[in-house]
């Protein structure tokens, strides 16, 4: 019988250090340690010794690049895997210490002047010297005037943009009441910093037609759509040695870049605690915060909406967010768990961080800050948050009782135990949770030993 302690760390390493189970390939998860240091170092000697060191920018930007390469290298070695093992754990340590890397680059720049910082982003792409944001440019202009033809012509790359992104994020939180919230929140939000923003000023037909009822609603129905077709699907892995035929190998090799099992999560419930109702309450919160972090930083050290630094930066966070909601959803929703993921922990610095360089260096900027927006937009982001949370814990009691009580997980005792099972990969579980959920795992896993090669 395990103790309390080795039950916590237990949910603690599904999250943060999961293992690969039933390994097909050891060619691919054996430690290649030795080797890699060799290859590494006669690599970085060929390349530091043979290079032109004329230029002293080309020399510093190398060597940037070279402390890059080898952090990422310590990663694969040192850090946790996280809460996913596909394709493979390698991939989600690279992630996690591009985030740590990151990290490190913001507070560096926290202690850097505005002239110091700019120069940093001039130094990497000069073509920043000359751009500058007008302040002077018209935004949201003769609404009043609309027809078919202007919208159309609103439906541009970032319409677009909205789309994929609400997809990708109903992907991530899996939930209609939170998405649905966060996006009408997120019009608010534009309201509230529109004298900061002035691109934030849109006509009312453009945030609440085209954003929130068209490219926000199809976004989040699109991508709950296809969570609710690998929810349908048949998890049944075979590893690929076991698969006689080339089609077959290499469909199977194709297959080990999408999840190894699927299941819905439950991110609120009629009997939840009020740890996990605020829990939810600050996700809401945050992934405000988060967004704002995007525009504040690209316009207080000037940067066009489609600058390469600014799609990577989206682009990045897109990546590690995923395993950071996967380790927060555990830590909200299973009281076994009591300490959020390493990942989850280092975004939530990163969002921090990023949300102190902005204040700190937009100092004229926030000098302008209408104090009654803020605090009106923070009271109704408290409170649209607490409506979504009770909302959506009512629409279960009055909605889906019936089902609820039919479910074998309907229950917060047999949820914590099986929250384990809803992942995007599929975390382990103990063998005293499996006994317990093993009607669970013949519903939603044809075979509970798949190979995760």
């Amino acid at each position: 019988m395990k103790s309390e302690y080795e039950q916590i760390m237990d949910k603690f390493a599904a999250i943060n250090e999961r293992p690969v189970d039933n390994i097909s390939m050891e060619l691919f998860y054996k430690p290649r340690t030795i080797s890699l240091f060799i290859v590494s170092f006669f690599s970085l000697m060929y390349f530091s010794f043979i290079r032109n060191e004329d230029n002293a920018d080309d020399n510093i930007w190398a060597g940037a690049c070279c402390v890059a390469f080898f952090f990422v290298i310590i990663s694969i070695l040192a850090f946790p895997n996280g809460p996913f093992t596909r394709p493979h754990p390698a991939v989600w340590r690279i992630v996690f210490g591009l985030s740590v890397l990151y990290l490190l680059c913001l507070i560096f720049l926290l202690f850097q002047s505005y002239k110091t910082v700019r120069q940093i982003l001039v130094w990497i792409d000069p073509g920043l010297e000359h751009f500058h944001i007008d302040m002077d440019k018209e935004y949201g202009v003769n609404c009043s005037d609309v027809n078919l033809e202007k919208i159309w012509d609103h439906l541009d790359a970032f319409a677009l943009a909205h789309f994929l992104g609400w997809a990708f994020k109903a992907i991530l939180v899996r939930h209609y009441g939170i998405c649905w919230t966060v996006s009408v929140m997120w019009e608010i939000t534009e309201v509230a910093f529109a004298h900061l923003l002035p691109n934030f000023t849109e006509c009312w037909w453009d945030a609440l037609l085209l954003d929130v009822l068209l490219c926000n609603a199809l976004g989040i129905w699109v991508g709950l759509q296809f969570c609710k077709m690998l929810e349908m699907r048949d998890y049944n892995w075979v590893g690929i040695n076991e698969i006689q035929t080339t089609t077959g190998k290499l469909k199977r090799a194709v297959l080990q870049f999408t999840p190894s099992s699927w299941t819905h999560v439950r991110w609120l419930d009629p009997n939840c605690t009020y740890m996990r109702f605020w829990a939810i309450c600050q996700l809401v919160i945050f992934w405000q915060v988060c967004e704002l972090n995007t525009f504040f930083l690209k316009h207080i050290f000037e940067m066009p909406p489609t600058h390469p630094l600014v799609i990577w930066r989206l682009g990045f966070v897109g990546i590690i967010v995923a395993p950071s909601v996967r380790q927060y959803y555990m830590y909200a929703t299973d009281p076994g768990c009591k300490r959020v993921g390493t990942q989850c922990w280092v975004y939530g610095a990163i969002m921090a961080s990023e949300a102190l360089l902005c204040i700190k260096n937009g100092k004229e900027l926030f000098s302008h800050t209408q104090a009654t927006n803020i605090i009106v937009w923070l009271l109704i982001q408290f409170l649209m948050s607490v409506i979504c949370v009770s909302g959506c814990v009512m629409w279960t009691v009055y909605f889906q009782g019936n089902k609820s009580s039919k479910s074998n997980v309907s229950s917060p005792q047999k949820l914590s135990k099986q929250n384990s099972l809803s992942s995007d990969e599929g975390d382990s579980t103990s063998k005293g949770d499996a006994e317990d959920s093993v009607n669970i795992r013949r519903r939603l896993i044809s075979n509970d030993s798949e190979a995760q090669s």
